[in-house]
């Protein structure tokens, strides 16, 4: 806003507090003629912040409080306005929004560590198309009931679950699962890059010669170096920062607690937007690339 409008404001205000505005208009030093002029604009620009403020709001309360300043004026954009993150970091201050932001670093569940493959990874990450590198892990939930513990498989190109499965322990048959649905879905997967940590899971003939099945390529983390996995590493925070965290007595049970993970991966792979994939929720990402391609 101009110093002239910022005046003209500033007059408005304390005339809505009762004060005469040929007082005002002479003490600040302005002209009546300039005042009304700046005031058609100062009103234009409270209209149009009362309706930037309006999406804000009905964008913040759909993501259910997980969008902070930055996805919130993405998403902004995504639906045409065109406005500076400045003006919504400050409409979100006035409506006090702020989003989730981490509290703490997640803990995975860790086994033995060996050494059974390459890091063919090796911290690169990057993709030209779906279907070439996927990452996996098992990360761990405590509530009053017990603990229970998700291993998903994240694709690298697009950030989407490709399958994950929830379950009250770590054993070798939700590896079974996650794999089998992940198949279910994608039955030709030769030459994918296939990258965990070295975990006892993934060091087990099952899961070494199911992958050698498929024609698929193990890759595993270095012992002790949370780096070499960090994309799933991610996802890990961000579920637990957007639906557990501070959560945790909201689930009474294993089932209302499994029921809330599915809602929040379809959401995760269908409305959340990220950065990697140009501000789009995973799966409209690959389909814009596919499109594009």
């Amino acid at each position: 806003m101009r110093y002239s409008s910022r005046k003209a404001a500033i007059i408005k205000e304390l005339r809505e507090k009762g004060y005469q505005l040929k007082y005002l208009l002479k003490a600040i030093g302005m002209a009546k003629s300039t005042y009304y002029c700046e005031l058609t604009k100062v009103d234009a620009v409270e209209t149009r912040n009362k309706e930037l403020a309006d999406e804000i709001k009905v964008i913040f309360e759909y993501h259910k409080h997980r969008y902070g300043v930055r996805r919130i004026h993405k998403e902004l954009q995504n639906r045409g306005y065109k406005v500076n993150h400045k003006c919504v970091q400050r409409l979100m201050h006035k409506m006090n929004f702020l989003g989730k932001r981490p509290k703490e670093k997640y803990h995975s569940y860790k086994g033995e560590v060996g050494r059974i493959a390459d890091n063919v990874i090796d911290r690169d990450f990057s993709t030209t198309a779906p279907l070439q590198k996927w990452t996996t892990d098992v990360s761990q939930f405590s509530f009053s009931w017990g603990k229970c513990y998700i291993s998903p498989i994240l694709e690298m190109n697009t950030n989407k679950i490709i399958s994950y499965d929830l379950s009250l322990s770590p054993n070798l048959e939700q590896i079974r699962r996650m794999l089998e649905k992940a198949f279910e879905k994608f039955p030709e997967v030769e030459g994918l890059v296939f990258h965990s940590d070295q975990g006892w899971q993934y060091q087990h003939a099952y899961f070494r010669e199911t992958l050698k099945e498929h024609g698929m390529i193990q890759s595993m983390s270095r012992k002790g170096n949370c780096y070499d996995n960090c994309i799933i590493e991610t996802f890990f925070g961000r579920l637990k920062n957007e639906m557990y965290y501070g959560c945790e007595k909201d689930y009474f049970s294993f089932e209302q607690f499994s029921d809330a993970v599915g809602k929040y991966i379809d959401y995760y792979n269908n409305k959340r937007i990220q950065a990697k994939t140009k501000w789009m929720p995973p799966v409209k990402y690959r389909e814009a690339s596919m499109c594009s391609a």
